[in-house]
């Protein structure tokens, strides 16, 4: 929390932490956004304090991570708790449970109609030539951002899929200029949602330009595919930092965002050097998160530890 608003934009968020265990050369910027407050009555500051007090009372946490890709944080968390269960990607975790005949295959957790042309669009790319733009679920962004990013994915010359939620800016319904709509109608399709992991693991696609919440950087990771980070709020700052400086797996766009960076960031991950790191990197990290849910690997095996110590507590309390 801040004294007033100038440390907001002063250069004091670039200040280094050196005191959180597991989180070397984090800076201020990249902790969760309720932080960087200066309401020290701020509804999710609050609830974030007492939560950290309550989980220290817990007999154990439950992760959605796996060991190897924060290996840090999980060793710094376990001094502190009795158990901890990295049990993730859950996704994957969930999709390798599910059997061919189970009628729960087909649930998805998506809150929004998918528009199912999509998927016949993305059939007639090329391999590894599509941008996928995604910017979650609930979080809202203005008219004018909308049109930067609408230009800078035009001005790029890359196919796009591009989900564009009812309520994306602001409640209304998005209306763009009509040179970019006759400038990208060969190479451009708009779904009002989508399944995000079908897309993702589509052989056409080769950037993810991204919100970075947790569940879209998992499903990017375990899909292969490097990311383009936008961050709001919440947690998808942090995430931000290891997807670009701890993995190199992505780039992050400037929150005051605007068209000729889109462009630059959306060339350099596909077609330059430093995105043909970022797609080594990303599949090695795909390899491990495959790695950890196989029987005998790390998530596996916390799975199983899980299971057997929450029917010893049942015992116990019989």
């Amino acid at each position: 929390m801040f004294a007033d608003e100038s440390y907001l934009t002063n250069g004091y968020l670039d200040t280094t932490i050196d005191w959180i265990p597991g989180m070397k050369d984090i800076r201020i910027r990249d902790l969760p956004s309720y932080v960087r407050t200066i309401d020290s009555e701020d509804f999710f500051l609050s609830y974030g304090k007492v939560a950290a007090q309550g989980s220290l009372k817990a007999k154990g946490l439950i992760l959605n991570t796996f060991d190897l890709l924060e290996a840090d944080v999980v060793n710094a968390l376990k001094p502190m708790f009795p158990n901890v269960y990295t049990i993730g990607p859950l996704h994957t975790m969930l999709g390798q449970a599910i059997t061919e005949i189970s009628p729960i295959k087909s649930l998805r957790l998506n809150l929004w109609g998918e528009d199912h042309g999509y998927m016949q669009w993305l059939n007639k790319q090329q391999e590894g030539s599509v941008i996928y733009v995604n910017f979650g679920s609930i979080a809202t962004v203005s008219y004018e951002q909308i049109i930067e990013f609408a230009w800078g994915l035009a001005n790029s010359n890359r196919p796009f899929l591009w989900v564009i939620r009812p309520d994306l800016v602001n409640g209304d319904n998005v209306v763009f200029p009509e040179e970019f709509v006759e400038g990208t109608k060969e190479r451009c399709y708009l779904a009002s949602w989508c399944s995000q992991e079908e897309v993702l693991s589509h052989a056409s696609v080769g950037g993810f330009l991204t919100h970075c919440g947790w569940n879209s950087t998992l499903e990017s990771i375990c899909s292969g595919v490097p990311m383009m980070c936008w961050p709001g709020f919440a947690d998808q700052c942090t995430n931000t930092r290891y997807v670009c400086k701890e993995w190199g797996i992505g780039m992050e766009i400037d929150k005051d965002v605007v068209r000729d960076q889109v462009t630059t960031v959306v060339k350099e991950l596909m077609e330059g050097e430093k995105g043909g790191e970022m797609r080594k990197n990303v599949l090695k990290w795909k390899e491990s998160a495959k790695l950890a849910i196989m029987q005998g690997g790390s998530s596996h095996e916390n799975l199983v530890r899980f299971t057997k110590d929450l029917n010893a507590m049942k015992m116990g309390s019989s």
